[in-house]
């Protein structure tokens, strides 16, 4: 009995050592150290980095307190319905997917003193995928157009497009819905105005009289995508918060991104960049979206890019020899 005991102990034991691989992504289980003449300090980080992906993902659900306005009404508790139907295999992606962009985005809508729950919009607009393009030519997580991007800041040219890039897009949608609820004072309203625009919905405010989505909403007075866009962040607010409850169980939560910026010159190539810091290229390209063509004009003094957590003495190496050679 005791022999049985133990064998079903050990085997658990191995079960968990398995899943705990199974988890772990191929882009990332590449990432090893290189160049042992590196400080200690540095290449312990990156060794904790390399060790960070390699670990079972745990998500921790805080308690379902909201801080984005829920209503719950036949609008709301149809797109629950659809998501857990039709809608279930892909917004059981989002969901695994929000692992990687959410603890980031958070903590800055968190420290800019806005609703966290404002995370949904993102899975809304994009199922967090930051290359995500709309037939509108919307781009990126935050789905932002051309002219919205330019206007708070981001870059868009031929080269680089950082609507694509999560960190600086999340910091543009965080100063553009400020504004917009400063305009309105209505979380509601901020995300109608998001998706059709803020000069339209003061309009019908003006005409209309009333400052209530929901009353403006049964008035049919904005277009059928709004009407039914707020509803679907609030469905996906509730499920995100309490996914089991909702029949979403088993998640496998991607590994959320750990990185560090650095600077590098006018023709660095992210693919030879990645040979250098001895990763794969598409785990460094995964890191730079906003790169539309994988590297650094020539032209273009500098430029800041992610890196793996760690490798920043070796990509100031690979910086100098770049630099050394286009002399």
């Amino acid at each position: 009995m005791v022999i049985i005991d133990f064998m079903k102990i050990l085997g658990g034991m191995l079960f968990v050592i398995g899943f705990a691989g199974f988890l772990m992504e191929p882009a990332e289980a590449a990432v090893r150290t290189q160049n042992s003449a590196q400080p200690l300090k540095s290449v312990r980080k990156f060794r904790q980095f390399r060790k960070d992906l390699r670990a079972p993902i745990r998500q921790v659900y805080s308690p379902p307190v909201f801080d984005f306005p829920v209503t719950y009404n036949h609008q709301v508790k149809n797109w629950i319905h659809f998501f857990q139907t039709r809608g279930k295999h892909s917004f059981r992606k989002w969901l695994e997917r929000s692992g990687r962009y959410a603890p980031y985005i958070q903590k800055q809508l968190a420290k800019n003193n806005i609703p966290q729950d404002l995370l949904y919009v993102a899975m809304i607009e994009s199922g967090f995928t930051p290359r995500a393009k709309s037939p509108a030519g919307a781009v990126g997580i935050w789905q932002f157009i051309a002219p919205t991007a330019k206007r708070y800041g981001l870059k868009v040219n031929s080269w680089i497009d950082e609507r694509r890039n999560f960190t600086k897009a999340t910091g543009a949608a965080i100063r553009y819905k400020k504004d917009l609820y400063r305009m309105f004072e209505s979380w509601h309203l901020v995300s109608a105005s998001y998706n059709t625009g803020e000069n339209r919905i003061r309009r019908l405010i003006k005409k209309h009289k009333t400052n209530s989505f929901w009353e403006l909403a049964d008035m049919k007075t904005i277009p059928e995508e709004t009407i039914n866009y707020v509803p679907k962040i609030i469905a996906a607010t509730l499920i995100a918060k309490s996914p089991a409850l909702y029949g979403f169980k088993d998640l496998q939560y991607h590994t959320p991104y750990k990185f560090e910026e650095a600077d590098v010159p006018g023709g660095t190539d992210l693919v030879n960049l990645a040979q250098y810091l001895g990763v794969q290229s598409r785990y460094l390209k995964d890191l730079n979206p906003d790169l539309l063509k994988g590297f650094i004009p020539r032209e273009i003094k500098s430029h800041r890019i992610k890196v793996p957590m760690g490798s920043t003495p070796l990509v100031r190496q690979y910086s100098q020899i770049i630099s050394t050679s286009a002399i």
